[in-house]
């Protein structure tokens, strides 16, 4: 099975139901020194518009939601300054997570440059433990994708015998207000090795998904590798996250 298709499916935008949209524009803190953008800062603003999201459907505060897993598809990489449209929609619901897809266009252009893909565990405000989504949830984002069911279980493989790679050091400005490092966090270090061995060259595409297991603290990480397979552990080996690399142009190496 090619690398690709054990990722999550990139369902298409729906003609109906409900599809929130919002622009960013590419800024500095955002871009590598080619100019284009970070995968990191990619998935800062997946993050950022599904909450504008829920916030504008009145259910900000209505449940705590943890990302279980990313898929970001890059065709072309937002560049510095360029604006940007994100849209944004639930794609699948589970008993107690649910599927977002966003989409990343250039401000004037229809077919999109980035496709992204998060499935979300829900967590009730008060406990922060995994519960049901609310039928006001469910009647704000039950269409159209509600029948389509989605798991929250973990599929990436354990790292087995992978060497190590390279170290990483999360910060403690990495960290979000659920008390650990932020999802988009884990990207920087995948943009550590890319940038490392490309210095300034350009990345065109990119198609990688990361699957979260054990929330991180701020102090030192040790990638391993194997083939086109990441995994950010502790110095202990507890694994972190693991990410696939399915597709990368130009690839490293």
């Amino acid at each position: 099975m090619k690398a690709v298709e054990r990722m999550s499916e990139l369902v298409p935008v729906p003609d109906e139901g409900r599809v929130f949209a919002g622009e960013r524009r590419a800024g500095f803190a955002d871009c590598a020194p080619s100019g284009r953008m970070r995968l990191d800062g990619l998935a800062r603003w997946v993050q950022d518009i599904a909450f504008d999201d829920v916030a504008d459907a009145g259910l900000a505060f209505a449940a705590v939601w943890v990302i279980r897993r990313t898929r970001i598809s890059v065709r072309r990489f937002p560049r510095f300054a360029e604006r940007c449209l994100l849209r944004t929609f639930c794609s699948g619901i589970g008993r107690m997570w649910a599927e977002r897809r966003t989409t990343i266009s250039l401000l004037g252009r229809e077919t999109p440059d980035v496709e992204a893909l998060t499935l979300w565990v829900h967590l009730d405000p008060s406990s922060w433990r995994p519960c049901p989504l609310s039928e006001r949830e469910l009647a704000v984002y039950g269409q159209p994708y509600g029948w389509r069911r989605v798991s929250a279980r973990l599929r990436h493989p354990s790292p087995g015998t992978a060497r190590e790679r390279q170290r990483f050091c999360f910060r403690a400005t990495d960290c979000d207000i659920a008390g650990h490092v932020n999802n988009a966090a884990y990207w920087e270090a995948l943009e550590e090795e890319l940038l490392s061995t490309q210095g300034a060259g350009e990345l065109r595409t990119v198609d990688a998904e990361i699957e979260h297991r054990a929330a991180a603290q701020p102090g030192e990480a040790v990638v391993l590798a194997d083939g086109p397979w990441r995994w950010i552990t502790s110095p202990a080996r507890e694994v972190h996250a693991s990410l696939l690399l399915a597709q990368l142009d130009p690839w490293p190496g």
